[in-house]
């Protein structure tokens, strides 16, 4: 009986019996639009994913991570993700000011280190209890 109560005990423990790492890619686009995104990006610092086409760059630069998890408990995938996304975009957005800079650039998602290229969403991975969004971008100033 002990032994059982031992392995039933060590089952429960064990993080991989309970992990989940659902990818989703949501589009730039959706994040910018979300009603959450009002007022907390003021539209001074522009963001363009890696292949998307950008106004001329004056200057490159300093490169930057921003590594955003949220809660998922009572969240949809898809709402943690944006929200998660839209956490990165602020960081960036507070980051390029104090910079000098109006622009993110060629960003890609960096899960895990990974790169991650697309022109038009962002990888985001969703677990049983967090959320997360890591991208990586350089600081530009570019024509407006």
């Amino acid at each position: 009986m002990k032994k059982l109560a031992a392995l039933l005990i060590a089952g429960l423990l064990s993080t991989s019996a309970f992990a989940r790492d659902t990818v989703l890619h949501i589009p730039l686009a959706d994040v910018l639009a979300m009603p959450e995104a009002q007022g907390k990006l003021d539209g001074s610092v522009k963001f363009y994913l890696a292949g998307q086409k950008t106004p001329a760059i004056s200057e490159k630069l300093s490169e930057d991570v921003s590594n955003q998890k949220t809660n998922g408990v009572g969240k949809s995938d898809e709402f943690g993700c944006k929200w998660a996304a839209l956490s990165a975009l602020i960081a960036f957005q507070n980051s390029a000011k104090k910079n000098g800079a109006n622009a993110v650039v060629d960003l890609v998602s960096y899960y895990k280190r990974n790169e991650t290229k697309n022109d038009t969403t962002i990888e985001c991975h969703a677990g049983g209890f967090v959320i997360g969004v890591a991208l990586k971008g350089s600081y530009a100033k570019v024509a407006q």
